[in-house]
């Protein structure tokens, strides 16, 4: 009984010792290193979720224009009798501020029928001015660090203008009643009858998200 007893007291007295600083230093190191793999991963789960929300963001101004010359829906800016419901988005990778460049594009109405966007007199910006003769409806910034790093042709040949082939700088898509497909454009000329369109966003880190419009109208997300 004497023994029990004194073994009982040696297991408590060990008990109450507590940690050793190298078992601290160790238990801290592994805390240390855990909460570094899982800011890291959070890090890049954050931006794979940031890209997906940018592309699903343009993919349905792309939509809103297409849905928008469906229903001949009038805009506020000047038209006259000779006008169909057309609307579109236009991106321009090399262009500058208070037009569209790489972190910006523009969501517009086309009020004189050229299937391109004709740059407003105003900055677009700004409010579109009630009788104006400017076609920007929104100005659309991307935030986070994020931005259209490419954007691509591919024609129903199969040919592309993927690498090693230069994109183009500009693209304009836009809807026209009663037409449910795009038409397509680029200062760059296109070499053969175009399939779809491909828009690609990337963020800081690398991870990239592409929107896909086709000939057809059909819009997807990869």
């Amino acid at each position: 009984m004497i023994k029990k007893i004194r073994d009982l007291k040696f297991i408590i007295h060990n008990m109450e010792k507590g940690m050793t600083y190298t078992e601290l230093i160790v238990v801290l190191s592994i805390f240390s290193i855990m909460t570094s793999i899982v800011m890291f991963n959070y890090k890049s789960f954050q931006d794979k979720v940031d890209i997906k929300v940018l592309a699903n963001d343009i993919a349905l101004k792309i939509v809103e224009a297409q849905k928008s010359a469906l229903s001949g829906k009038l805009p506020v800016q000047f038209f006259d009798s000779s006008w169909s419901p057309s609307y579109g988005i236009y991106f321009n990778t090399a262009g500058t501020v208070q037009s569209a460049d790489s972190k910006h594009f523009i969501y517009f109405t086309n009020t004189q029928n050229s299937s391109f966007y004709n740059f407003d007199d105003i900055s677009c910006s700004l409010p579109p001015t009630v009788g104006g003769s400017g076609e920007c409806l929104d100005w659309i910034e991307i935030k986070k660090g994020n931005s259209i790093s490419r954007l691509d042709i591919f024609y129903q040949d199969g040919t592309s203008t993927v690498a090693p082939a230069i994109p183009p700088n500009d693209l304009t898509i836009t809807f026209t009643r009663p037409n449910s497909g795009p038409t397509l454009k680029s200062t760059a000329p296109f070499t053969s009858t175009v399939s779809y369109v491909q828009v690609t966003v990337s963020s800081t880190s690398g991870i990239t998200a592409r929107i896909k419009i086709y000939a057809s109208g059909r819009i997807q997300i990869n």
